[in-house]
């Protein structure tokens, strides 16, 4: 029975904590609208009655009375207004930070790419290379010896040397263009 009680109590507060992650606010016509996103920005700061964390909009106004003037500045501003005044909230500002923060990350992922496909051509011309040296060994006519999985020295046969050079070959056309 104990468990049940200290269950329902926790559910309680947890519930408790989920309600008051909520936005209230009064909209155009003085309804009161509760919801877990923020208000549209035709909202006046004024009729923000609760933000996450429970905090009212009295309690924001009086945490921060040197924002008192920005505050009015937002509510007398119209919407369509520029945003670049000082006295203005930086919403703007965040979006400028997100904007280049996101075309670094684009840079960065552009020149990782060109190296990497810098690595991958530099790669291609040195086994173009040595396809290109092994197959003139192999068509000068010397006979070549390979190493097995013993370590005994063995001489390819004409067999091994055909699939050899076919393999080489095939090298050749795919880094050799």
């Amino acid at each position: 029975m104990k468990h049940i009680r200290h269950f329902l109590t926790v559910a309680l507060c947890l519930t408790s904590l989920a309600a008051s992650a909520q936005w209230q606010w009064t909209d155009k016509d003085g309804r009161k609208v509760y919801s877990d996103r923020a208000p549209s920005a035709e909202i006046p700061e004024k009729n923000i009655l609760k933000r996450p964390g429970g905090r009212s909009a009295a309690a924001v106004a009086a945490d921060a009375p040197a924002n008192a003037a920005a505050t009015a500045a937002a509510v007398t501003t119209p919407a369509s207004a520029p945003q670049g005044t000082a006295s203005a909230p930086r919403l703007s500002g965040v979006d400028k930070e997100l904007a280049e923060k996101k075309k670094k990350a684009e840079e960065a992922e552009v020149a990782k790419r060109k190296a990497e496909e810098e690595k991958v051509l530099k790669a291609k011309v040195e086994n173009c290379a040595r396809a290109k040296q092994a197959k003139t060994s192999f068509d000068s006519g010397v006979r070549i010896a390979r190493t097995n999985d013993k370590g005994e020295r063995e001489v390819m046969d004409d067999a091994a040397r055909a699939a050899e050079v076919k393999r080489i070959q095939s090298v050749i056309d795919a880094d050799c263009k």
